[in-house]
């Protein structure tokens, strides 16, 4: 594991900041803008699937890991 020399509490705020910010920022706006054209479960759906495409490309990228 990468940061081993670094608090806790800072990996906690970076990856807080690194990943659900820009998961937040990129579903705030499709909630707000698709709320009138799909139902909530599709919303829902949208949702789910935008956190596994950003899990993933984190995991790809920073972690090295390859889906299995």
């Amino acid at each position: 594991m990468r940061l081993k020399d670094v608090a806790l509490w800072w990996v906690i705020l970076v990856s807080w900041g690194g990943l659900a910010f820009f998961e937040h920022c990129l579903q705030e706006p499709a909630n707000r803008s698709g709320h009138a054209r799909f139902s909530a479960y599709e919303l829902k759906i949208l949702q789910e699937v935008l956190t596994l495409v950003v899990f993933v490309v984190f995991a790809l990228v920073w972690l090295k890991e390859t889906p299995r």
